[in-house]
């Protein structure tokens, strides 16, 4: 049985492009671009693959890990006093809810109840940009852990049942 998923995702269809940045290389000589892309490009088929044959819920699961492992990174960032990695960091987790966000399935009531959470938890991440404070940070790390975690339990249930 699948886990009731108040998401109304669709599976993407054709290539999923990937911009990749290497920070400090300006330029590269062509034998090293060459090897370096075969294994960008064994990495991001991998990735790519796994979005592509990813259940609703293991998406949403990924969603999930992906929020907390930027706000991770934005929190190591600000520490650095690296200000604008921080902002990048800040900003792809906030992309993240926002796409849970807008695909939320309003028929369900469970969506009626996260769709507030979940812009409380990119105000806060706005704040804590504006004023780089951890602990806003961690607020927003806690909460989307709990849903992660409850997530994770749910499909434990679901695949019982």
């Amino acid at each position: 049985m699948a886990v009731l998923n108040p998401y109304n995702y669709k599976r993407p269809k054709g290539q999923i492009n990937l911009k990749i940045n290497i920070p400090g290389v300006k330029e590269v000589k062509v034998e090293q671009v060459e090897v370096k892309s075969k294994k960008v490009e064994v990495a991001s088929g991998y990735k790519e693959n796994e979005i592509l044959n990813a259940k609703p819920e293991e998406l949403t699961l990924m969603l999930y890990d992906g929020i907390i492992r930027f706000i991770k990174q934005a929190k190591i960032f600000n520490e650095d006093k690296k200000i604008e990695k921080t902002n990048n960091a800040i900003v792809r987790a906030q992309n993240i809810i926002t796409e849970l966000r807008s695909t939320l399935d309003m028929d369900y009531e469970i969506s009626k109840e996260l769709d507030p959470l979940y812009e409380f938890m990119n105000r806060r991440l706005l704040e804590a940009n504006i004023k780089k404070d951890n602990a806003m940070m961690d607020e927003v790390l806690d909460l989307a852990a709990e849903l992660r975690d409850t997530w994770k339990e749910a499909m434990k249930i679901a695949k019982k049942v």
